[in-house]
């Protein structure tokens, strides 16, 4: 298969196109929403729900732009795509949010934008950054772009869909996590290189570029809490979707150091671990984040979150890589589609127990099922649209290298060339 990786005509006009359309969408269906405004200098308690929710939005908005971008920096020469492409991603990925799930919930055939359409806009977003991270160095910007078009489509439909059932899922542990994760490894899958099954020499991380992955660890595990109660109903349910998320992060952070320990050479810590299998709890917690579990119970649901990620970042990933023929670079099966599932089977477990006013086990499960379904078939039909070779994917050999797509710094320039020459290898000229 041939590749040709010059971006210059098919990226920008890809993205001036996909701008100027979006744009002409926003004129015709985006309007304020002035609901609860009666004048422009009227304010009262109704009128303040846009900035008391102001500030859970940025914390949302620093974990899409900053927490899952540095998270992505562990490879040692993709650092400028893992936090350039994510913002790249995210950016448009909140406009086509607005669009595709405001769609479902017209007024006077208008979109009326308030803060949580915003907040649920970035929620859309998280979709594809999750999905980003399975196929991470191996995919173009146009690629990543097309992606982003699709998935976010097919998950506001998922997402109406799960509305429809009658479904909680306040922190969106199936219809953002799982969604997000099963998205991204059915494409991996259908992408998958057999060229890359015995790993390639830029995969791995080095000191300095773990040390910045750690960066958006604490950043998502920081404003966790804001993630997960963002759109949960105002008063008790939000003060608890907080609190429990908060000892579901404390407990999974606890258990994931414990099993890395025991599972890794003379009881060492694997970075890896440290970086993803601490998030878990708050992934795992998102479905009942609202529901009145006690604080005991998040604390249970981040203790097992944080062994089975562990576990699966230990001894899963090897066989999705060798057996289901699935390269998933970041882990997202561990760090968001397992514990996603146990969010949505805690959410099953949590309703059926009467954790929440008007909540269905039946309807819960159904809206995981049909969450795992449509993001397996969305993720593999996607995948096959991404194979094409026009949209300038990297050879085999270029993959995991920023210099194929970014201006890089000279003496990272230097250094490659040389470090390729040691081994006999040609560079190939983006």
């Amino acid at each position: 298969m041939s590749f040709s990786t010059n971006m210059r005509f098919k990226f920008p006009i890809l993205a001036i196109v996909l701008q100027i359309v979006i744009i002409i969408l926003f004129g015709v269906f985006v309007k304020y929403d002035t609901h609860d405004h009666s004048g422009p200098h009227n304010s009262t308690h109704e009128d303040n729900t846009f900035l008391n929710l102001y500030p859970l939005f940025q914390d949302v908005h620093v974990m899409i732009f900053v927490g899952f971008g540095f998270l992505m920096t562990f490879l040692k020469r993709y650092g400028f795509s893992s936090v350039g492409i994510n913002l790249l991603i995210a950016a448009f990925g909140l406009q086509w949010g607005i669009l595709m799930q405001g769609l479902w919930h017209l007024h006077g055939g208008k979109i009326e934008i308030g803060i949580l359409k915003m907040i649920n806009a970035d929620f859309s977003t998280a979709t594809v950054l999750i999905s980003f991270g399975a196929v991470l160095g191996k995919t173009s910007p146009v690629q990543m772009l097309l992606m982003a078009i699709i998935e976010i489509t097919i998950f506001a439909c998922n997402e109406h869909l799960a509305g429809y059932l009658g479904a909680s899922d306040t922190g969106a542990s199936m219809t953002i996590h799982a969604f997000g994760a099963y998205f991204g490894l059915a494409a991996a899958a259908v992408l998958y290189r057999p060229g890359l099954k015995n790993g390639h020499e830029n995969e791995g991380s080095v000191y300095h570029s773990d040390l910045f992955a750690m960066i958006g660890t604490l950043f998502l595990w920081m404003f966790w809490p804001s993630f997960n109660s963002a759109i949960a109903d105002p008063g008790l349910n939000q003060e608890m979707a907080i609190v429990n998320t908060y000892f579901s992060l404390a407990a999974c952070v606890l258990t994931a150091f414990a099993i890395s320990s025991l599972v890794e050479h003379k009881g060492k810590l694997d970075m890896v671990h440290i970086q993803n299998a601490t998030l878990a709890g708050g992934v795992a917690v998102g479905t009942c984040a609202d529901m009145n579990i006690g604080p005991f119970g998040a604390m249970i649901i981040g203790f097992i979150a944080g062994i089975i990620s562990t576990l699966g970042f230990k001894f899963l990933t090897p066989i999705l890589a060798s057996r289901l023929r699935i390269q998933d670079t970041c882990g997202v099966h561990n760090l968001h589609g397992l514990p996603g599932i146990l969010g949505g089977i805690a959410g099953i477990v949590a309703a059926a127990l009467g954790a929440k006013e008007g909540c269905s086990p039946t309807m819960q499960g159904a809206a995981l099922a049909a969450t795992l379904g449509i993001s397996v078939v969305g993720g593999a039909l996607t995948g096959l649209f991404l194979k094409l070779p026009i949209w300038g994917q990297p050879p085999d050999q270029n993959c995991y290298d920023d210099s194929i797509y970014w201006e890089v710094p000279l003496e990272e320039a230097e250094h490659e060339n040389h470090y390729q020459d040691e081994h006999g290898k040609m560079k190939v000229d983006a």
